[in-house]
């Protein structure tokens, strides 16, 4: 059952839907995720970690207005030329959606593996929440998420053209170095989904690396 009138002054009666999808890649790989809106941007990480089948094992941070935000310690260093404010500290319900809905939707991006860059555009806008059903949870997908450490887009594109060529002198090794789970068309929204739960239940609305830190 859907909430009523959705209502954007009453946080209770609303959700955040995300249109997300890889910058630079066709087709298109994308989800769409519908979000609580207490959701907080390192949880939001997780989320987008999960959804695109990554492994957290590179830096990342979020692009909102010109303003980053993430893990403020990974800039210890002061390698970085922004400051980076606490990802923690902001949740769905604190940005900016327009009232109009003539106007068009908050779009922020979301960067991984500083190497590769991948960047991620998230097209934000509030929907009416549905009683009785839990959120996060994507709601649909298309195509897999490129294997970690492939290169960024052009390095996926030069992998897709070997993975996909019997003929091609790499072929073998692409498929072997990908795994046998891995095809670039496959999506499995229930296992997007245990994957969503199963990393939001690690990292307790932190970061599951701070978490991992504290227990060690």
């Amino acid at each position: 059952m859907i909430c009523g009138m959705l209502d954007p002054f009453d946080p209770d009666s609303f959700i955040v839907r995300a249109e997300v999808h890889i910058l630079d890649i066709e087709p298109r790989i994308s989800r769409t995720l519908e979000l609580p809106i207490t959701l907080n941007l390192a949880q939001l990480h997780e989320v987008l970690q999960a959804a695109f089948g990554w492994t957290d094992s590179h830096l990342h941070q979020f692009n909102i207005g010109g303003l980053i935000y993430g893990a403020p310690e990974f800039n210890e260093d002061g390698l970085s030329d922004s400051r980076i404010f606490e990802a923690t500290e902001v949740r769905m319900i604190d940005l900016h959606f327009p009232y109009d809905p003539d106007e068009s939707p908050l779009t922020i991006l979301y960067e991984y593996d500083f190497g590769d860059n991948w960047r991620h555009r998230l097209r934000l806008e509030r929907v009416a929440r549905e009683e009785g059903t839990k959120y996060p949870r994507c709601v649909a997908a298309k195509r897999s998420g490129p294997p970690e450490d492939s290169g960024g887009p052009s390095g996926y594109a030069n992998f897709l053209e070997a993975w996909l060529d019997p003929d091609h002198e790499e072929h073998e090794a692409m498929h072997r170095w990908a795994g046998r789970k891995f095809h670039p068309e496959s999506c499995n929204l229930d296992d997007i989904n245990k994957a969503i739960a199963k990393a939001l239940r690690a990292s307790k609305r932190d970061y599951r690396f701070r978490r991992e830190r504290h227990r060690d």
